[in-house]
């Protein structure tokens, strides 16, 4: 068990065994096999679970590797996962996701390529300015690179086109931030008066993100689902694409729970955005209406996130996303200091949410 101990992994046993990873390790890269080792990984708020295969192959042959193996919720997949389906749909359009190599339906299993342990997170968490923003400044790019790549070339064959961002999607969101957050660890149970208020604001706000030109959107795009590998940077946790607010992403990237920012780099990568999305367009974006609605959305955003933190503790008893509470709402904070249009909203909120 040295290598395959699974100690601490508070999910489902693994459907798999050395023999079995062998074989599909060794059909996958066409490659003798000699053992095939296997630890788990810290996951993050999904229920898929990932473990890392130590690859051996016999002597005289390659350097040992390593490989990833994500274990889906359930076995007996009907078809193709959504996260098969858009990594295909970005990987064809040349955009850095991790190689496939297998996957099992049956099972529920997919073997991945290995991208490393080092997040962007991890990479600048104590980075000094230069480096920050030089970090902060690839992500902003490649960002703004995916956004007008997988819009222009997006076909009914990915997930993503089929979905998008409308009011009642925006609104599922912010009634679970009021079910998890709110009336959950919050404890503040609403009164039927109260709650119709505060959605009726709240219903205004999504009306305008849903009124937003669609792009593709990532809907996860953070410090922590970007890996930094061989000097570059690899995607991931895209399953749940769809299309929505060009802002939509860059808020997830710029006001993330995870890292805070100092507020004037921010602006400066906002600018950066907006810069690089003219260049793209071949025209003129009106930079004060983008900054609204990148308020906007990042006050929606980042309500959401507070719902899910919220959701992990009350429903999952997971209380590791706690301590990001505080600072996302302080994102939420500042953005309505900003947009003195929104003061109706903020106030009805503010009565429930004091930190407001």
């Amino acid at each position: 068990m040295s290598k395959n101990t699974l100690a601490g992994n508070p999910f489902a046993a693994p459907r798999f065994d050395e023999p079995y990873l062998s074989d599909i390790v060794r059909k996958a890269l066409g490659r003798p096999v000699a053992q095939v080792g296997f630890s788990p990984l810290q996951g993050d708020a999904s229920t898929r679970q990932y473990y890392r295969l130590s690859v051996e192959y016999p002597k005289d042959a390659p350097e040992p590797q390593t490989l990833i193996l994500m274990q889906l919720e359930a076995p007996n997949v009907p078809g193709e996962t959504d996260f098969i389906r858009v990594l295909k749909f970005l990987h064809g359009i040349h955009l850095p996701v991790p190689e496939l190599y297998h996957f099992d339906a049956e099972r529920g299993l997919l073997l991945l390529q290995d991208c490393g342990d080092i997040t962007l997170e991890t990479h600048l968490h104590s980075a000094d300015p230069a480096t920050l923003k030089s970090g902060y400044l690839r992500a902003v790019h490649l960002l703004a690179d995916m956004q007008m790549e997988a819009t222009r070339a997006i076909t009914a064959d990915c997930p993503a086109y089929h979905l998008k961002f409308d009011v009642e999607k925006l609104m599922w969101e912010m009634d679970f931030m009021l079910e998890h957050f709110i009336e959950g660890t919050q404890q503040n149970t609403l009164k039927t008066t109260a709650r119709e208020e505060i959605r009726k604001q709240l219903t205004a706000l999504c009306t305008v993100l849903a009124g937003q030109p669609p792009c593709f959107t990532h809907r996860d795009y953070h410090s922590r689902n970007l890996m930094v590998h061989n000097d570059g940077l690899v995607l991931l946790d895209f399953q749940d694409a769809r299309m929505g607010p060009s802002q939509y992403d860059l808020a997830s990237l710029l006001r993330d729970s995870y890292l805070p920012l100092p507020d004037a780099l921010v602006w400066e990568l906002v600018d950066a955005f907006i810069q690089k999305k003219e260049e793209q367009e071949n025209r003129p974006i009106d930079r004060e209406e983008f900054i609204r609605v990148f308020d906007l959305m990042s006050i929606q955003r980042n309500l959401k996130a507070i719902g899910t933190f919220a959701y992990q503790k009350k429903i999952k008893n997971n209380e590791r996303y706690m301590r990001y509470i505080a600072p996302t709402l302080e994102y939420v904070r500042q953005a309505f200091m900003r947009r003195t249009e929104l003061k109706p909203l903020h106030t009805v909120l503010s009565e429930t949410i004091p930190d407001l």
